[in-house]
């Protein structure tokens, strides 16, 4: 007998439609199993046969042929081990084949007959939502997120009899209800606060800008100096998540494989932070399979790159692409997949390899020919596409004893959100989908960022002094938009333009 059952595979954050079609006919008692499967797929013969006798349903000794269709698309995973049992079962008459039509099941199964949740459900969901799947049989661990799609019934069982029990006698159960946008309401904003931050004003209102406008962020001063301090608040004076946003952070979350028995979304910015060890793939993603790296982990969140100059060149070099466009494409030979990756950067980094260039305390011993090839690591288009340079200075001991703790990051952040509100505002009209003032394009510029005769002076004259490349430039002004929409102010005024330009005077600090 011949039983079909739909199931999907993960290309990129994109889920494809896989039928899986189980034939079991009289022959030589054998499983084969064909459609470009991987080795965990493969794998899966073994696991279904042991996990359906330990279940208490019959292996059936004949001639076994399952195919997995589109056969010209590479399945990979153990999520195709629920449709195969499911299969084997309805072309055994074990359990009754009417609703396979109707819903797509994916899940991995154990030995004894359990269901273990696996990658990549939620995009399987909204795939399945929009093809007019009727349901989605997963497992427990996978329910919650999976129920997050709205109009999608979603089933979640513990094992293969339950899921049996379901196929025979589907009366009996119920869909799992849930309201992702309530889930989201609940979450309590929380991550380090800025009360902790003693001094450094400079640095707290460069902080505070690049929450306002997803600016890009470096901070370069000696060890001790709370340059990391700094960066790990930045995701706690961010807005919350949109429901909208919650759904797109969520789905690469779940295609990388960090949501199975997590619950629903992932209701707070992301906070990634890969050590300076890490290779480009690990950064932007890849592998034979691509997936998404940190980059694309870090979207709509924060990627803190910690002793930037300690990354190799070739690695930071990958990330230039992404800073421009907001999204990263990674090539194979038979397929191409793109994965969102709009983050907001910030680094930090010492002046010099000593890590005492410019300190007031401690003198430096470096020559000026190691901090020439120190500096040397970072490359002039990467520094042009970092919007705020920040040095920040330690803190001398009678302010570390005496000085009384900063602003609590709760005001900054309401103050982030009417700014980001008015960019909102301002964008709402335009179709290119701009979230912030850090996105502008060239034509944007040209509207909102209009300057008078003296801020046109003044911006000439840095660009002379400084040396700064037409990006920079550009750069200046959408931190200078930020800045007036800090201020509440609709027009560009020489002061903003001032601000701005003071965060570009470490370019090429050596």
């Amino acid at each position: 007998m011949l039983a079909r059952v739909w199931s999907a595979s993960i290309v990129g954050i994109d889920a494809v439609k896989v039928g899986v079609e189980v034939d079991v006919s009289t022959g030589m008692p054998g499983t084969v199993l064909v459609g470009l499967p991987d080795t965990a797929v493969q794998e899966s013969k073994e696991r279904v046969k042991a996990a359906l006798k330990n279940a208490g349903y019959a292996f059936p000794m004949k001639k076994i042929v399952i195919n997995l269709t589109p056969a010209d698309l590479r399945k990979e995973g153990p999520s195709f081990d629920l449709p195969i049992s499911v299969g084997i079962m309805a072309a055994s008459e074990q359990v009754s084949a009417q609703m396979l039509g109707d819903y797509l099941f994916l899940g991995e199964v154990s030995l004894d007959g359990s269901l273990r949740p696996v990658a990549g459900v939620l995009p399987i969901a909204a795939a399945a939502q929009r093809l007019g799947i009727a349901g989605l049989v997963v497992p427990d661990g996978n329910a919650r997120e999976a129920a997050v799609v709205q109009g999608l019934a979603v089933y979640g069982f513990k094992n293969l009899s339950q899921v049996a029990d379901f196929l025979n006698s589907p009366q009996r159960y119920t869909p799992m209800q849930l309201d992702g946008r309530k889930e989201l309401a609940k979450t309590v904003l929380g991550g380090a606060d800025l009360k902790d931050v003693k001094g450094q004003v400079h640095a707290r209102r460069a902080l505070e800008i690049a929450a306002a406008g997803g600016h890009n962020l470096i901070f370069v001063g000696p060890p001790g100096s709370g340059k990391t301090m700094l960066a790990r608040r930045l995701p706690g004076i961010l807005p919350p998540l949109s429901f909208d946003e919650a759904l797109e952070v969520t789905q690469i979350h779940s295609v990388a494989g960090l949501l199975k028995n997590r619950g629903s979304l992932v209701s707070d910015r992301p906070y990634r932070s890969p050590h300076h060890s890490a290779s480009g793939p690990s950064l932007v993603g890849g592998g034979s399979f691509p997936r998404p790296g940190e980059i694309s982990l870090s979207h709509r969140g924060v990627l803190f790159l910690d002793e930037l100059t300690e990354f190799k060149r070739d690695v930071l070099e990958f990330l230039r692409q992404p800073l421009e466009d907001g999204f990263v494409t990674i090539s194979r030979t038979k397929q191409s997949v793109t994965f969102p990756a709009q983050f907001t950067l910030v680094a930090s980094t010492n002046p010099c390899p000593c890590g005492y260039y410019g300190d007031t305390i401690q003198a430096c011993t470096c020559s000026p020919r190691q901090r020439e090839q120190y500096w040397a690591k970072l490359s002039g288009p990467l520094m042009d596409r970092i919007d705020l340079q920040v040095a920040v200075n330690r803190l001398k001991p009678e302010e570390i004893t005496r000085q009384p703790t900063g602003e609590d990051s709760a005001p900054v952040r309401s103050r982030v959100q009417v700014a980001r509100d008015r960019a909102h505002t301002r964008f709402k009209e335009d179709t290119s989908k701009v979230g912030c003032n850090a996105q502008m394009q060239s034509h944007h510029l040209r509207e909102f960022c209009k300057l008078d005769d003296a801020s046109r002076n003044l911006l000439e004259a840095a660009i002379r002094k400084l040396g700064l490349s037409a990006r920079a430039s550009d750069r200046i002004l959408k931190v200078s938009r930020t800045i007036a929409d800090l201020a509440g102010d609709d027009d560009l005024k020489t002061h903003h333009v001032a601000e701005a330009i003071q965060y570009r005077t470490i370019d090429r600090m050596q």
